[in-house]
């Protein structure tokens, strides 16, 4: 079903899977809880389960303390903690960290943080000197908490898996936004990456667009959130370009990079990406007339601000709905949603 929030499309089942049985039953141990990021995204999770979240106390003290209390029985239950780490990402982030403590100390048998948006991941290694790592900073305070088990979505960096020592689940958003893009029945199709540090991802997602051909654009970044575009590499001239990134922050990478595009030849413009960050200036370089459309995933909610015009917005609550079944039921998800 198709609702409309200002002027963006927002499709709440775009990825069609298998029925899951209903989990609600007298003796079941699974439990799920959202912060306060993304409740809306939580709400669709334990729909597509047949189930409730949980109860739970959220509440700020006066100077900004951040207090959680469970309010049903969780102990010998296998929990999954719902919450991106998105603007304001500290206080989501201790949010976070405060619940996995509540859900340890009230003797849940597993906890999983069910991270859809893993905040603070493009620090990922030391680049220059003198300065921290923050993915894996966050890595170890979600550890140290007491999580036993960690569930995130398109991370920044593959790598980052590699920073924890409990299971940790990759799953990706693509599969809805190539679900969406096979519905449009676009042709001469080619796939561009915004960087070289995107090739892989871009090729992946060109291989499931019928091994649509690739191109990728070279830049060189002179500061955080300031890119300088060079050039393109591969034919893009009188194609349907569909650029693919992970997130889109400021929006200056991609939309330098549709422009060029365009300067190229290419007939028509797309941008994909999961994670809508939408940092300002994004909105008014994303809406200025480059993009024939802009599709971004809910595992940051999009405020009402921020929709525009070519903004469609995919839901992936069936994606972790099902993901976070099969963890609890012991299934495979190596390759389900790749």
């Amino acid at each position: 079903m198709n609702t409309l929030r200002g002027s963006a499309v927002i499709r709440s089942a775009t990825l069609t899977l298998q029925p899951t049985p209903p989990v609600l039953c007298a003796n079941n141990r699974l439990r799920l809880f959202s912060g306060t990021a993304n409740v809306p995204l939580a709400q669709e999770i334990a729909r597509y389960l047949g189930m409730d979240l949980g109860p739970m106390i959220h509440k700020h003290f006066a100077d900004g303390e951040i207090y959680i209390q469970i309010q049903e029985s969780i102990r010998g239950c296998d929990v999954y903690l719902i919450q991106p780490s998105c603007r304001p990402v500290n206080d989501h982030l201790m949010e976070l960290l405060i619940m996995i403590d509540a859900c340890r100390r009230a003797s849940a048998r597993q906890i999983t943080a069910v991270i859809p948006y893993y905040g603070y991941a493009r620090a990922d290694r030391k680049t220059a000197g003198r300065e921290s790592i923050t993915a894996k900073l966050v890595a170890n305070l979600i550890t140290e908490a007491g999580a036993n088990r960690v569930l995130a979505m398109d991370l920044h960096s593959a790598q980052i898996q590699g920073y924890f020592d409990i299971p940790f689940d990759h799953v990706y958003g693509s599969p809805v936004i190539l679900d969406y893009l096979a519905s449009k029945n676009l042709s001469d199709i080619v796939v561009v990456s915004p960087d070289v540090g995107g090739v892989a991802r871009a090729r992946a997602f060109a291989k499931k667009l019928d091994d649509a051909p690739l191109a990728i654009i070279d830049k060189r970044r002179q500061a955080h959130n300031v890119a300088e575009v060079l050039n393109v590499i591969g034919d893009v001239a009188g194609k349907t370009a569909v650029l693919v990134d992970d997130m889109i922050d400021t929006g200056g990478t991609i939309t330098e990079g549709a422009r060029l595009l365009r300067k190229e030849g290419a007939r028509q413009v797309y941008a994909c990406a999961t994670h809508a960050v939408f940092s300002p200036p994004s909105i008014e370089r994303l809406s200025s007339g480059v993009f024939e459309e802009v599709i971004v995933t809910n595992t940051i909610p999009v405020r009402e601000e921020h929709n525009f015009e070519q903004l469609t917005v995919l839901s992936v609550a069936n994606v972790l709905g099902e993901t976070i079944w099969r963890i609890h039921e012991d299934s495979s998800v190596s390759s389900m949603f790749h």
